[in-house]
């Protein structure tokens, strides 16, 4: 093989490395508990979760991921959804584990669904931020998305980012960059605290309780990949301040009430 015909080579397998992958949830995902209640459908392509009083359901990738822009499509449970949660999130496993959190809590039928987003590193969490969609996430499909690279995490709706979370490591602040995680997803009952801290609690006759998941892709964020360093430009920095000053409901940033000693020192940095 002559040189010009190596540097194909390598360039070519660069870039299929970086392409997006849409994973099949029967060759790249397994079912973890449910007991029957977790169904994939459509050839691989979808998968369905079920809650009812006696059990929910849950599942997890096979594969375990360094750094990666991890995208999922989600139908959330319609209706009255109260006391249930449905969850998209990475994590390690072990004691001092990291994860990134994107949690959907359920609500009285006509009231918004809460986001619920978090970072833990090395086990420690209280990074919560969360959020009131913009639209009605039962009535079909919606891509949430989590990107993750070894300068910042981003949280993103349709492609809109709802929240950052830099690096700071360098500050004493914690952040997740040597443990791979699975990508995990389950829908369980919270009723004690999910909807309006637990007041509401779960109607169990309207079990079961479904929610839809397809469309599963992960692009590597491996160096050299535009994932890799990947930031919001000018528009995404204001649709960011839109989310943020129109449908945030909480930030552990500003709660005196639960840090009388001041928050951590991410928050006096630049959100972007």
């Amino acid at each position: 093989m002559g040189t010009w015909e190596l540097s194909l080579f390598v360039l070519l397998a660069c870039l299929v490395a970086a392409a997006p992958s849409t994973a099949n949830f029967i060759r790249d995902a397994e079912i973890t508990w449910g007991d029957g209640r977790a169904k994939i459908v459509d050839g691989g392509r979808g998968l369905s979760l079920s809650l009812d009083q006696f059990s929910g359901s849950g599942f997890q990738s096979k594969n375990e991921y360094l750094f990666g822009r991890f995208d999922m499509q989600l139908k959330l449970v319609p209706d009255n959804s109260a006391g249930t949660v449905t969850t998209f999130f990475l994590s390690s496993q072990g004691e001092g584990h990291d994860e990134i959190d994107f949690e959907f809590l359920g609500n009285f039928t006509g009231e918004p669904y809460t986001v619920h987003t978090n970072v833990y590193a090395q086990g420690k969490g209280d990074k919560e931020q969360q959020f009131k969609l913009w639209f009605d996430p039962t009535a079909a499909f919606h891509t949430y998305s989590i990107v993750w690279n070894p300068q910042r995490i981003i949280f993103l709706v349709d492609n809109s980012p709802i929240r950052v979370f830099n690096n700071h490591k360098a500050s004493g602040v914690q952040f997740p960059t040597s443990q791979p995680m699975r990508v995990y997803c389950s829908l369980w009952n919270a009723d004690d605290w999910a909807t309006q801290g637990g007041r509401v609690k779960t109607d169990w006759a309207k079990a079961p309780f479904v929610a839809n998941y397809r469309n599963f892709k992960i692009e590597s964020c491996a160096a050299g990949t535009p994932c890799a360093s990947h930031e919001l430009d000018s528009n995404g920095r204001n649709r960011l301040r839109w989310v943020q000053q129109k449908h945030m409901v909480y930030n552990y940033c500003a709660d005196a009430t639960r840090f009388p000693l001041g928050t951590s020192i991410e928050c006096k940095r630049s959100r972007f």
